[in-house]
């Protein structure tokens, strides 16, 4: 075998082949995006192509992945094969880091340090656009950017951000894009070129001549599998609940389809009809946005019946049913808890003792098989749901067949997500044997790699083409490997199954009709032109933003503007500007969504009562067209907000306007127009007011604090003569505020 020969490639360590030799020369010239069927290796070009830049440009390399463990997986890579070099030849000192994975659990000082040291970072594009706009350090010296998994760059995903400030800040950029499903449309594919900036294609095919003789074999088998009669019969009482919505709909005035037609276009298609009606404030379509939810709930249900199973389903009507039968649930739950034949059909399902659906069963005996036959192999169960996850764990556990779960992070319901540290702990278990069967959701789909996996199950079949060719993909990289596809007859899982292949063969169309796009892109997606460094330097006004705003446009528009940020969690409002201001961002849906199942009024006098200058932004949208709302209610809430509470209404057309007017906001509050009164004059307080708005101008103290503080001492002059002791005595005066009221009353004026 003949290894690649290269000073910043560890020796004898990279098999030499040519299409990845060719994919990373064309890469070199220009920003490229490589499209490559999983399994040949497209860590193996990003890291010829990295150590190309190192040794002829210097800077850093920066490798972005949408996950954690993916992200951990081409850590583990690059250290081993690539050599990293100071700029002068040498070794690395002992300050310098060649390698770092950086992580939003480091605190933002230790990255910073870190980022200044290292030569590759590898880090999720959360984690970086965050430190970007909060200006903790720059891409200008960065000299190749990765994008792994590219086709996620649309619409507000961090990877378009990144790119886009990227192209414009760097001195030498060149980025590198990489993917294996990019998606059936060629559309999608130019959507992702233009936000990344791409000037060429470069796409391979298994049947590639210099392809092929890397090509391990795939065996693919479709398991068809009959429905149960009990299912059968719950799906028929789901359809005809969801005949009844269809028709009430129809007497609305909405052009809908026959029930068997109804999928999930279709329902969306109502959905626009409903949302049209709702904007010209029609009063039967609120109703009908109820009713449209009642049939999203038993269409799902149907899903479940058809592709999960028994449990699974018993569990999602009973979550139904505690909806509807509990405080807070929607009129739809309600609804739905109400109608006797759903509530028959759910105490029907109590008595299911064990799962019907045979899929439990044909996965088990799948898998027993795989292990009599290779004891050493590793197994990858992909399912769509968690529920049916958990199911599968335990059905082979009762089976002794020790298996684990791999499951996102995010807890829903009682159950509670994989940390990223702890789905890196998993995979390394999987890798090294420590159990054969991993049973995942989506989050297992994309790039990881575990060599020794030849078998794949698809639990149920899936739409997308992206995902299908994801999970195909786990197996067959280093050897001959097998995919079975579970299909329940005559269900949604036999319509996926035709929805993905038609996908897929429209996509290789799409790759071969692109081949090596070299051809200039259409204007919207030519690259980025480069800009001056001092566009992009934040030079404006200072506004802290709770880092959980940080997924909106507002942040980066606010940092393309040149606003000097600080990330960081607010216990109050969205963003913060000086002392004085707090703003809270609400979307015209999400302000009537708080105000019916949040206590958004109680929101927002907690955020009065600890500055003097609270500030609402209404963005986007009527507010009286949300929800099946009177007008009246929202005035009223509207009114309490100005006058009870004094709080500054705002509105603005969406999130670039948002933007600009935080902007002028921080600029005009920083004193451009001559130093401001503290305390502007307000003619109209009463004594009483007055009183409190002097106690709240102390230090950390506020108007809630402040009558607080009135109530217990009666007078200012009261709360000015306070040994420290009675301070602190107050209910909710701590000793730190109390020592800064006392401290500051007796103090000399210098």
């Amino acid at each position: 075998m003949s290894c690649i020969s290269h000073p910043l490639i560890r020796p004898d360590s990279i098999e030499s082949r040519e299409y990845q030799l060719s994919v990373a020369m064309r890469a070199l010239d220009g920003n490229t995006m490589v499209i490559l069927p999983t399994g040949l290796g497209k860590t193996a070009v990003a890291l010829l192509v990295a150590a190309s830049r190192l040794y002829n440009e210097g800077g850093k390399v920066l490798m972005l992945a949408p996950t954690k463990p993916l992200v951990e997986q081409h850590l583990r890579y690059f250290e081993k094969y690539l050599i990293v070099k100071s700029p002068s030849g040498n070794p690395p000192d002992s300050d310098s880091l060649p390698f770092v994975m950086f992580t939003g659990e480091a605190p933002p000082a230790e990255r910073t340090s870190e980022w200044e040291r290292a030569t590759v970072i590898l880090a999720t594009p959360q984690v970086i656009k965050n430190d970007i706009i909060a200006g903790r350090y720059s891409l200008k010296d960065v000299t190749l950017l990765i994008v792994d998994e590219c086709h996620r760059a649309v619409g507000n995903y961090a990877y378009v951000f990144l790119s886009q400030r990227y192209l414009g800040t760097a001195d030498k950029p060149l980025l590198l894009a990489m993917t294996a499903s990019p998606g059936g449309a060629q559309e999608k594919v130019q959507e992702v070129c233009a936000n990344l900036g791409i000037a060429h294609v470069e796409t391979r095919t298994e049947n590639d001549p210099d392809v092929r003789p890397y090509v391990f074999e795939r065996e693919l088998d479709y398991i068809s599998i009959d429905l149960p009669p009990d299912l059968k019969v719950a799906i028929l009482t789901l359809n005809a609940l969801i005949e009844d919505r269809l028709t009430l709909l129809g007497s609305l005035h909405f052009t809908v389809p026959k029930r068997d037609k109804l999928t999930m276009k279709a329902l969306s298609a109502i959905n626009v009809q409903i949302q049209q009606r709702i904007a010209n404030r029609d009063s039967a379509a609120f109703s009908a946005a109820s009713v449209y939810a009642e049939c999203m709930k038993l269409k799902h249900a149907v899903t479940l019946a058809e592709s999960q199973g028994s449990e699974v389903l018993k569990g999602y009507l009973a979550k139904l049913i505690a909806e509807g039968t509990g405080a807070g649930g929607s009129k739809a739950s309600q609804r739905l808890a109400q109608d006797p034949s759903f509530h028959e059909l759910f105490e029907r399902s109590v008595s299911w003792t064990r799962e019907l659906h045979p899929k439990p069963e044909v996965a088990l005996g799948l898998v027993r098989e795989q292990l009599e036959a290779h004891p050493d192999s590793r197994i990858i169960i992909f399912a769509t749901y968690r529920d049916t996850v958990q199911l599968l764990v335990d059905h082979l556990a009762r089976n002794g067949i020790v298996s684990e779960r791999f499951v996102g992070q995010a807890t829903k319901d009682a159950e509670k997500g994989l940390s990223q540290k702890k789905q890196i702990a998993a995979l390394t278990r999987f890798r090294e044997g420590e159990f054969k069967v991993l049973v995942a959701t989506s989050v297992g789909e994309e790039g990881l790699d575990v060599p020794s996996t030849d078998l794949v199950i698809f639990y149920e079949a899936v739409p997308s083409e992206i995902r299908s060719i994801q999970r195909k993909g786990r197996t067959g990289r280093s050897g001959a490997g097998r995919v079975v596809v579970l299909v329940t007859k005559g269900t949604s899982d036999e319509v996926f199954r035709h929805v993905s292949a038609s996908k897929e063969k429209m996509m290789q169309k799409s790759m071969r009709s692109m081949g090596s796009m070299t051809s200039p892109l259409p204007p919207r997606a030519a690259p980025v032109e480069q800009a001056s460094i001092d566009e992009f330097t934040p030079q404006g006004p200072k506004i802290v933003i709770d880092d959980r705003e940080t997924s909106s446009r507002v942040v980066e528009h606010l940092s393309g503007m040149g606003a000097i940020i600080r990330l960081e969690r607010l216990p109050f409002g969205d963003y913060a500007i000086g002392d004085r201001i707090l703003i809270e961002r609400k979307t015209a849906r999400d302000f009537v969504d708080t105000l019916i199942n949040r206590d958004l009024l109680g929101q927002l006098k907690a955020m009065a009562e600890v500055v003097p200058r609270p500030v609402l932004i209404i963005e986007g949208g009527d507010l009286y067209t949300q929800r099946d709302i009177h007008p009246n209610a929202i005035k009223g809430v509207l009114a309490a907000l100005t006058i009870d509470m004094g709080v500054s209404l705002i509105y603005t057309t969406d999130e670039q306007d948002t933007a600009q007017m935080l902007f002028v906001l921080a600029k005009r509050e920083e004193g451009e127009r001559g130093e401001r009164k503290m305390h502007p004059h307000k003619s109209h307080r009463s004594l009483k007011e007055e009183q409190e708005y002097i106690v709240s101008s102390f230090p950390e103290i506020g108007m809630k604090n402040a009558r607080l503080l009135l109530d217990h001492f009666g007078s200012i002059q009261a709360i000015a003569n306070a040994s420290l002791e009675e301070l602190v005595a107050v209910k909710g005066i701590g000793e730190k505020t109390g020592g800064k009221i006392f401290e500051l009353c007796r103090r000399n004026y210098s």
